[in-house]
């Protein structure tokens, strides 16, 4: 069954045509620059593709992508009819879907009630739906959200020391994100120990980056909240910090919210702290050369992450595996070494001769025969779980 996943954003939309039986990506691309000059789209199938495009709307943009797939010297199918059903990654759910939804004039209203809560993301996913309804108007289309994964969280974990009636009337408390990684790497975490009743902790660190504990296959606590900035440390965010220095920047800065909010998002995290990069190469890198704010900018960065691992550890009531993914999680050695070093006393320990040499966009154990917790690099394929969630309702 061929599902064509979109990821719409702003200006872009990403794009991937999954052949769910065999799991292979048959075709995969972006449209970059959408609604400026120099619209551009790359397009990986038979053959690579990289070609100047009008793409003054999401609109254009679906049209090329679809006259791609069917292209004889390039395409990968010859009808669209051979596309079984659209999966969109919308990043809002709200509480309005606890799971991946079917695509309705019904859902779509709801949809669009979200936007407030994700105001950078929720109008070009719903442009993105919109335009693809438009140009393929017979093939079902499924929502799948990037927060539904934390839907399962209890109350006392999603809720804010506010005013009961402040998140009644504004929707304000915690919804996570990164849901469809974490969903995936929980999965196949099971998958690897051979039971569905285990307890993970799941670091998805990346520029963005976000911790989950799941029991027994659900989630029941997540490091990130209303927004993407609560929790980690990441790139260029600053993660959990004392809400009143807000305030005290602003006065000192003369900022007002929204450029607090900005500065928050885009200039602190590990590049504030390191003066040198968001990307942890150039951080491993300055720091082997004794640069001491990279070294601080690594060693905060893991110690926020190991902070984590170990409240969740307490929230679960013990933890049987402990997975690494996303780019950093993937990568970085030198960050999951600093999670792991010390924290025997939760039966972790890590093979440093396994985490050295793991080899790369692969599975893989990195904790010593005698571990407990068994400790997994998992790389992560939000696409595939995208389609698999749009396979569930393309019958609905």
């Amino acid at each position: 069954m061929k599902i064509l996943v979109i990821n719409a954003g702003s200006s872009s939309l990403k794009y991937q045509l999954i052949e769910t039986e065999t799991q292979n990506v048959l075709a995969k691309g972006v449209c970059e620059r959408i609604g400026t000059d120099g619209a551009l789209l790359n397009h990986s199938g038979k053959t690579a593709v990289k070609m100047p495009a009008a793409m003054p709307t999401h609109k254009e943009a679906i049209k090329y992508v679809l006259d791609a797939l069917v292209n004889p010297e390039y395409g990968v199918i010859t009808d669209m009819s051979e596309i079984a059903a659209v999966g969109h990654r919308v990043l809002h759910a709200g509480e309005n879907f606890k799971d991946s939804v079917l695509i309705t004039p019904e859902t779509l209203a709801l949809i669009e009630e979200n936007t407030d809560l994700g105001p950078l993301h929720m109008p070009p996913n719903i442009m993105g739906i919109k335009a693809c309804r438009e140009v393929m108007p017979n093939a079902p289309m499924v929502a799948v959200f990037d927060t539904t994964f934390h839907s399962t969280m209890p109350e006392y974990a999603y809720m804010y020391g506010i005013k009961y009636e402040d998140y009644k009337d504004y929707k304000v408390r915690k919804y996570g994100f990164h849901g469809t990684s974490h969903a995936y790497v929980s999965g196949r975490a099971s998958s690897l120990m051979g039971s569905d009743k285990i307890k993970t902790v799941v670091c998805h660190l990346g520029n963005g980056a976000s911790i989950s504990a799941v029991k027994y296959g659900k989630c029941v606590d997540t490091s990130m909240g209303l927004t993407p900035l609560e929790g980690l440390i990441m790139g260029t965010r600053s993660g959990d910090i004392d809400a009143a220095v807000m305030e005290y920047l602003m006065g000192k800065k003369g900022y007002n919210v929204h450029e607090m909010t900005d500065y928050l998002n885009k200039s602190c995290g590990v590049l504030g702290i390191s003066g040198v990069s968001s990307d942890f190469r150039d951080l491993e890198a300055a720091a082997k050369q004794g640069n001491k704010r990279a070294v601080l900018a690594l060693d905060m960065f893991s110690y926020r992450v190991k902070k984590y691992v170990g409240s969740y550890a307490a929230a679960m009531g013990g933890i049987d595996c402990l997975a690494f993914t996303g780019g950093i999680g993937e990568h970085t050695e030198c960050v999951r070494e600093a999670v792991c070093r010390d924290m025997e006393f939760l039966g972790i320990k890590l093979d440093k001769k396994l985490n050295a040499n793991a080899p790369r966009d692969t599975e893989y154990l990195i904790s010593t025969k005698d571990s407990k917790v068994k400790v997994y690099i998992i790389p992560t394929n939000e696409e595939l779980y995208i389609a698999r969630e749009t396979l569930k309702h393309k019958d609905d």
